[in-house]
């Protein structure tokens, strides 16, 4: 008997890049996925409530989760004061019918923030039904010198969150174990960004299967648990050859997580 869980299964707007976020809804639309997760960026529309509610009304897409601007091309998107930034994501995702914000932990340079970074998220989530689901990173090398970019720390699980998301490429830049970080987060992963990696210093989210993490047995294990929250797949199609390539990836990548959502046994009663 399969059982497959309630979570939807949504594509970033990330994966189209560098093509626009109007171009990720036509896509995800087309190929069938549930919803979408607007990486709010330097593009315009990324960042405007209103022209995002029509794109999901043309397109019957709707808009699951909002990636707050915390990338370094990201510092001057929606203000330059964090906070700002998150209390925008979070009116965004109010406005959207979006249940999720995703938030990555402060640079290291950002003192202040940092600090506060972690009872300040418990006080923005104790404000809303949106969930704040923070990102495990990873930490910057090259060569052989590693680089503590995220603080308080890019292993999320080291601190006190309601709620996680854990994303599978970022685990393998890290080198760390993902299953075993899923078990720490325990039953606070709200939110999953599914990408593949092979361990490169790069952040490589490559399509789910084509690389060394868990992703099969991370989904199974979703659908044993009943896992309600959203998977989203966050996959680089930058070195796609052409239009027809970049969607054969986003429709493999759609068609691997379907296909082991629907592999596991279900829970006996």
């Amino acid at each position: 008997m399969v059982r497959i869980p309630d979570a939807k299964v949504a594509l970033s707007t990330a994966s189209v890049y560098p093509e626009s976020t109007a171009t990720a809804f036509e896509i995800a639309a087309r190929l069938g996925y549930d919803g979408v997760e607007v990486m709010v960026w330097t593009d315009p529309v990324s960042q405007d409530i209103e022209a995002l509610r029509r794109l999901s009304d043309y397109h019957q897409v709707p808009i699951l989760a909002v990636h707050a601007p915390c990338l370094l091309i990201t510092q001057r998107v929606w203000s330059t004061d964090p906070w700002v930034k998150l209390q925008r994501a979070r009116s965004a995702a109010e406005k959207l019918g979006a249940s999720a914000v995703v938030v990555h932990p402060p640079f290291r340079w950002q003192r202040q923030y940092s600090r506060d970074f972690v009872d300040g998220i418990w006080r923005m989530a104790d404000e809303t039904d949106v969930r704040f689901a923070v990102e495990n990173m990873y930490p910057w090398r090259y060569r052989d010198r590693e680089m503590l970019a995220y603080a308080p720390d890019w292993d999320v699980t080291k601190d006190d969150y309601r709620n996680f998301t854990v994303d599978l490429s970022h685990a393998a830049t890290s080198r760390i174990d993902a299953m075993a970080m899923v078990d720490r987060m325990g039953d606070r992963l709200a939110h999953v960004h599914l990408a593949d990696g092979r361990g490169s210093a790069k952040d490589e989210h490559l399509v789910p299967g084509r690389g060394t993490q868990p992703c099969a047995e991370l989904l199974e294990r979703l659908a044993v648990s009943g896992f309600d929250g959203h998977i989203v797949i966050e996959v680089n199609t930058r070195r796609a050859m052409s239009a027809a390539e970049r969607e054969a990836d986003l429709a493999e990548a759609l068609a691997f997580t379907r296909l082991h959502l629907a592999s596991a046994p279900a829970r006996r009663a």
